[in-house]
């Protein structure tokens, strides 16, 4: 927003706080009569003055006070709130020790929408991916894994090598290494699907596009 050359304003009457910390949320978001701000699946017992953001996993804290717990899907931070505002220098030393958290977050967003990393384990890994409507992966391959496609929503247009087919709710198609593929959401709902992924190397450095509507070619 900050470069954009389109840009239209209007006035607001309303209250605004840019929440640049965790310790904003105090502002802006309801506390309970201890002074406990409490969102997600949080319990918190004996607590002051802190706050406590889940998602998921239930998050319990006992006998804190003037602390900032949260929990996503890829890491826990827990902080007084004095200090939370060293988060930044926190996310720079994930990165200099290329940790994994850093580098591959378990959600991530592409142009098509985003996947998030289920399980991982040894030579296989399982994702839940989204299309929104519309939209499409790359025809790419891969020379290490294969993958299989389980369709939860929606409707699947695949490329399978020559073949084109559809795959549809409650079915699933298999995708061999070194195979030029596609997956594709025509309809006009998010298009969901459990990909199961087995192979000697999982990153995603092993794609090789061929096509791609948002100029990631190789």
């Amino acid at each position: 927003m900050e470069k954009t050359k389109k840009l239209a304003v209007v006035t607001g009457d309303f209250k605004w706080s840019d929440i640049g910390s965790w310790s904003a949320l105090d502002e802006v978001l309801e506390r309970d009569r201890h002074g406990n701000v409490l969102f997600g699946n949080v319990v918190g017992l004996d607590c002051r003055d802190s706050i406590l953001f889940g998602g998921e996993r239930l998050v319990a804290a006992i006998g804190l006070e003037g602390m900032v717990v949260v929990d996503t899907k890829d890491a826990t931070l827990i902080a007084p709130k004095e200090k939370v505002q060293l988060v930044k220098d926190l996310v720079g030393r994930l990165k200099k020790e290329g940790k994994e958290e850093y580098l591959s977050p378990k959600v991530e967003e592409r142009p098509w929408g985003y996947f998030s990393v289920l399980e991982k384990g040894r030579h296989y890994q399982i994702k839940h991916i989204c299309l929104k409507p519309k939209a499409r992966l790359s025809l790419q391959m891969h020379n290490h894994r294969s993958e299989h496609w389980i369709v939860v929503s929606g409707t699947a247009k695949v490329q399978r090598g020559d073949e084109v087919f559809h795959v549809r709710k409650n079915e699933s198609t298999f995708i061999p290494p070194v195979t030029k593929h596609r997956l594709e959401n025509t309809g006009l709902i998010p298009l969901k699907i459990i990909e199961i992924q087995s192979g000697e190397h999982l990153g995603e450095e092993d794609i090789i596009r061929f096509e791609d509507s948002y100029g990631r070619t190789d």
